[in-house]
């Protein structure tokens, strides 16, 4: 894609400017760092040309205090950039353990599925962040169909970025736009934890 020309266009009747502005469905998958951090990039654009963002988080505990869902919530109360709505649908699912089932996390997590469903039907956001969403549909807790054809179908012009790993084949098959994080090398191969500033 040389100076942002596409490699070829189709012959769907589009103008230009009708293929350029559709609406994306984004995964960022694989098992090297900044799936998300990608992701919250991208909404910082968004709030930048003033859309409504929707942050959903499936597997981050409603206790972490993330670096980017303080800045992303300054943002959008500033009034300059689009507003942020920010949700967390569970307790650390995928790597600490919390009080409950599994089969409570998993109705949480198609409850928070559903919450989406409903903001799609509505055009409640521009941007949707569905953070870590690739493991409650990896689990089974959400149906991979279900969610193919909730995007499929949504209205408007409402852009979807999904993170995590093992991103299901039929959702990597279903979206617009893929990305897959690689990882060469990782402080923690050599026992380094998580920091502040760069973790969080």
């Amino acid at each position: 894609m040389p100076q942002g020309k596409p490699v070829s266009v189709p012959e769907d009747g589009l103008t230009t400017r009708q293929r350029r502005t559709r609406p994306l469905v984004m995964v960022h998958t694989g098992p090297g760092k900044g799936k998300s951090t990608a992701a919250f990039g991208l909404a910082m654009r968004a709030w930048n040309q003033g859309w409504p963002i929707g942050v959903f988080q499936f597997v981050k505990s409603a206790k972490w205090r993330v670096g980017e869902e303080r800045a992303l919530r300054v943002l959008g109360a500033s009034g300059e950039g689009g507003p942020v709505s920010w949700h967390k649908m569970g307790e650390g699912w995928s790597w600490i353990q919390r009080p409950g089932s599994e089969a409570d996390h998993a109705a949480d997590a198609r409850e928070g599925w559903e919450q989406i469903k409903r903001d799609l039907a509505a055009e409640t956001f521009r941007l949707y962040v569905l953070d870590e969403f690739t493991y409650p549909v990896k689990w089974g807790w959400i149906d991979v169909d279900d969610v193919i054809a909730a995007l499929a179908s949504r209205p408007g012009n409402q852009h979807v970025v999904i993170t995590g790993r093992d991103a299901h084949p039929r959702l990597v098959e279903a979206a617009d736009l893929v990305t897959e994080m690689g990882k060469v090398k990782h402080p923690m191969d050599a026992g380094q934890k998580g920091q502040k500033g760069i973790e969080w």
